[in-house]
């Protein structure tokens, strides 16, 4: 996960998600006679991540544990229930937080969230003030919760262990494998601290 900077109101930015994990929808088969149905077309089109956050659904126990947004509220727009471009894989405290709002709202799919929204150095989610829509669902969705910034933390973290966990398996220089082993412990003990820090955030 690179930080890669892009110009805002502040000196230094993060983009708010990479292009890889850019979401699109490219279910194109029978339309389902419920929305439940296409929850493992979604978690595969939206890469396991929320849509609204780009929160990976590993730390919220996985694809069971995360919801099936309804971008145009159902209770609202009934016709759209089971419309799969109206569906949003999302976790669960994003969904209850909109709940049948259809307010302000930029759609993951057809929307670049890095026009919008960008991250701090320590991944906390901000809005680009001059968007609207991102100033409200900022606010709504309380997009400014720590658990998003740790989350995007731990995602970093173990992108970083996994490289270096390739780089150890091909060297064969002792001493270089050491300092390389000490630096693989060093992200270890951080690693579980913002574990610590997710599970009071919870």
């Amino acid at each position: 996960m690179p930080l890669i900077t892009r110009n805002t109101n502040n000196s230094m930015a993060i983009r708010f998600r990479e292009d890889k994990d850019v979401p699109q929808r490219t279910y194109t088969g029978s339309k389902l006679a419920s929305y439940r149905g296409y929850k493992k077309y979604l978690k595969s089109d939206f890469g396991g991540r929320c849509g609204y956050t780009n929160c990976n659904h590993l730390w919220f126990g996985g694809s069971s544990n995360f919801h099936i947004d309804h971008f145009k509220p159902k209770s609202k727009y009934p016709h759209l229930e089971t419309e799969y471009n109206n569906l949003v894989y999302s976790c669960s405290y994003v969904n209850i937080a909109k709940s049948d709002d259809d307010f302000e709202y930029l759609d993951p799919c057809d929307d670049d969230y890095n026009e919008h929204f960008y991250r701090d150095a320590k991944g906390s989610i901000h809005p680009i003030e001059t968007s609207s829509k991102a100033v409200y669902m900022h606010t709504k969705l309380k997009l400014y919760l720590s658990r998003y910034s740790i989350i995007y933390m731990l995602d970093l973290l173990l992108q970083k262990m996994n490289q270096l966990k390739k780089v150890i398996e091909g060297l064969t220089d002792e001493p270089y494998k050491n300092e390389v082993l000490q630096l693989q412990g060093e992200l270890a003990n951080e690693f579980i601290g913002y574990l610590e820090y997710l599970e009071i955030e919870q």
